[in-house]
């Protein structure tokens, strides 16, 4: 099994029950599961996406839309999966390259960022601590300990020292930053300020509630639903503490369940879901297949309990088809992965996130194909 599945710096076992005991059917289900027929990630839509300065945030089915401009969001993702990729040819060491330099020119000397930069190479608003912060430190951790040159690894880790003494008041803004950290902690175990902004992200969020009904720590599911768990899952590998990985398998376990209907993944929609409302919910977004995809590889890298195969092989057939419309989310013409999933079919918008996300899953994909059984 590849250690660097879902991050991890190895594996780190519970003595929980969820975690030690699984029923013969689940034992059954998960061995069955295999992704050698899972497509090979194409990055011929990112490219279209990108040009010297970034990578454009909306598009018009596969046509890039100039006149929204980029963000610090989608660039930071961007630079994320670029970094992830094993082996980038020389097309892909030059957009980490483009992306990096986009995200060192968006932050501030306070190690806040910018997130909107028109066409016009103005930014069209000040620097901030909200997501795109949060998400900018994820792609600089992940660039810092994956980058493929030496030079992308020193001015990721520079930048992203530079943003990691601040503190958002955003959860998921922490969250996202966490993951960055935990990213460099691979790479440099001791970190002392990764170390310290992973510990602030996972006090945010708290222990699960009581409930077994609802132990989410939240009165509702919103957005970037899976990067909770996988926070604590993380926090709890990297500082030594069995406590927290037990609380973010449990989390991810019940959000897992909550998240299937029908046998597949049917995800929170854009207004939220809370407890009792009905499913299936629209619109969905790609986004948080992606982090289901994220957050289960980890489960299993730091456990390697076969059952969250089943969440990252949801996650994919998500994008392929399996899902409450019954339509894939992959453009096969334009390797660009489609805007959202609707009651009656997708959006065709094929704007950055989307394709990302697409991709991101489909890098867990193959990389579980590769490493079964090894």
């Amino acid at each position: 099994m590849d250690p660097r599945i879902g991050g991890n710096r190895g594996i780190m076992t519970t003595n929980s029950a969820m975690t030690s005991a699984m029923t013969s059917a689940t034992t059954s289900a998960t061995l069955s599961v295999t992704f050698e027929d899972v497509p090979e990630p194409s990055f011929r839509h990112l490219r279209r996406m990108s040009d010297s300065t970034g990578l454009l945030e909306h598009a018009r089915g596969p046509i890039p839309l100039r006149e929204h401009g980029y963000c610090v969001d989608d660039v930071s993702r961007g630079l994320l999966i670029v970094c992830r990729e094993p082996d980038p040819d020389g097309a892909l060491t030059d957009l980490a390259d483009i992306y990096l330099t986009f995200l060192a020119h968006a932050q501030n000397d306070e190690g806040a960022f910018h997130n909107r930069l028109g066409y016009d190479r103005v930014w069209h608003d000040t620097p901030e601590l909200r997501d795109w912060w949060g998400r900018a430190l994820w792609g600089l951790g992940t660039a810092a300990s994956r980058g493929p040159t030496p030079w992308i690894r020193q001015v990721a880790l520079e930048c992203f020292e530079a943003g990691a003494i601040r503190r958002s008041p955003f959860s998921r803004s922490m969250a996202f930053a966490a993951l960055g950290a935990a990213e460099v902690l691979d790479a440099h175990p001791g970190h002392t300020a990764a170390s310290e902004l992973l510990a602030d992200a996972a006090k945010m969020f708290g222990r699960p509630r009581s409930d077994s009904a609802w132990p989410w720590p939240e009165d509702r599911l919103t957005y970037g639903n899976a990067v909770v768990p996988e926070v604590l899952m993380a926090a709890g590998n990297a500082l030594g503490d069995p406590g927290l990985l037990e609380d973010g398998l449990r989390l991810l376990e019940w959000l897992l369940d909550s998240e299937t209907h029908d046998g597949h993944l049917s995800l929170t929609p854009v207004g939220g879901w809370g407890n009792g409302e009905e499913r299936p919910g629209f619109d969905q977004q790609p986004i948080e297949a992606a982090g289901m995809a994220d957050a289960c590889a980890r489960a299993f890298g730091l456990t390697g309990d076969p059952r969250w195969l089943l969440g990252v092989r949801s996650a994919v057939d998500w994008f392929l088809g399996d899902n409450d419309a019954n339509v894939s989310m992959l453009d096969e013409d334009s390797g660009g992965g489609c805007d959202g999933l609707l009651p009656g079919g997708r959006n065709g918008n094929q704007g950055a996130e989307s394709t990302l996300a697409l991709l991101s899953t489909l890098q867990h994909g193959r990389r579980l194909a590769g490493s079964i059984g090894s």
